[in-house]
């Protein structure tokens, strides 16, 4: 490989470089001649992926922002290293990408930015803190009644690592915690501090509902219309998971009527179009997936780039999610 090109993708803040030493990756390439030829940031969503990064050798994704489908990948022959903040990306073809001479590398995370941000919206629209900013701020004063968690039952569609996050501050908020997955145990429940319930429960006796699930073709719509339907008026939906496990338009419906409160952080379409109907929803608190925007978390996804991209340059590639 000679002068080497890569190009950091959907740094919509751009703090790739402040977080990473992008110009601290040695001068050497992989065969022993070149080296870094340039560092491309990329702060917009890519608008035809195979068109933009002709020509790279190294591409730096965000997470699943970027998708890179078999199609993409066979359009980018001077692609050698794919690199995935995150330790999964199921937007990659990894089968794909290994039979292309791709390596897909991943970095570490931090796990409490997500779960710290479910909480965050479940505060945010218990307690109607976007009405009560906005009302401030036009020159009002107590616009709106919240409520308290204590004592408010907390249901959880999925029990892994982040969901037990969650269930552990429910308990601390003195809450009553619920938990359903597939595949959920009563005894795996217990030791996260919930009680394993079948889902219809879950959404019938829950204030508030939590989606942790991971999105897979089994999981895809696995919180429909028919669920929504069975909350308790008033209720908040959350979803800092991932937009294909939720009906959304369902739920936004459900807001719109105001049967429930709706609190999201990932959509179907990413980034949300301007004139989104969702927007303009009412009994809503919106955020632009930023579950794990943290100073922290950025300074972990950008330093292991630069080091997954310095050791693939010296012939030794770690964490590889393609072997």
């Amino acid at each position: 490989m000679g002068a080497v090109r890569i190009a950091v993708l959907d740094d919509f803040q751009r703090v790739a470089t402040t977080y990473g030493d992008f110009d601290g990756l040695t001068s050497v390439g992989r065969d022993g001649v070149g080296g870094i030829d340039a560092v491309s940031v990329f702060d917009r969503p890519l608008t035809d992926p195979a068109a933009q990064l002709a020509g790279y050798d190294v591409v730096v994704a965000m997470r699943e922002r970027t998708r890179f489908p078999a199609d993409v990948l066979r359009q980018l022959p001077d692609l050698r290293l794919l690199v995935s903040t995150g330790r999964r990306n199921s937007a990659i073809d990894l089968d794909v990408a290994r039979e292309c001479g791709i390596t897909v590398c991943g970095t570490g995370h931090r796990p409490a930015a997500a779960a710290e941000h479910t909480w965050a919206l479940i505060l945010a629209a218990a307690r109607r803190i976007p009405e009560e900013d906005a009302s401030i701020r036009a020159g009002g004063w107590q616009k709106a009644v919240g409520t308290e968690l204590e004592g408010a039952t907390l249901g959880l569609v999925g029990l892994g690592n982040l969901g037990a996050r969650v269930a552990r501050v429910g308990a601390a908020f003195g809450m009553d915690v619920l938990a359903w997955s597939a595949n959920l145990t009563p005894e795996r429940a217990t030791a996260a501090g919930a009680t394993a319930v079948d889902k219809d429960e879950l959404f019938r006796r829950s204030d508030v509902v939590s989606i942790h699930y991971v999105l897979s073709e089994r999981s895809r719509g696995i919180v429909g219309a028919a669920d929504i339907a069975r909350m308790r008026p008033g209720a908040l939906l959350v979803n800092t998971s991932r937009a294909g496990v939720l009906d959304t338009a369902a739920a936004a419906a459900a807001a719109a009527s105001g049967a429930i409160r709706l609190a999201l952080d990932v959509f179907d379409v990413e980034p949300l179009p301007a004139d989104d109907p969702l927007r303009a929803v009412p009994n809503t608190v919106l955020t632009g997936h930023i579950g794990y925007v943290t100073e922290q978390q950025y300074r972990v996804f950008y330093a292991d780039a630069v080091e997954d991209i310095r050791a693939y340059l010296a012939g030794e590639p770690i964490r590889v999610m393609n072997p």
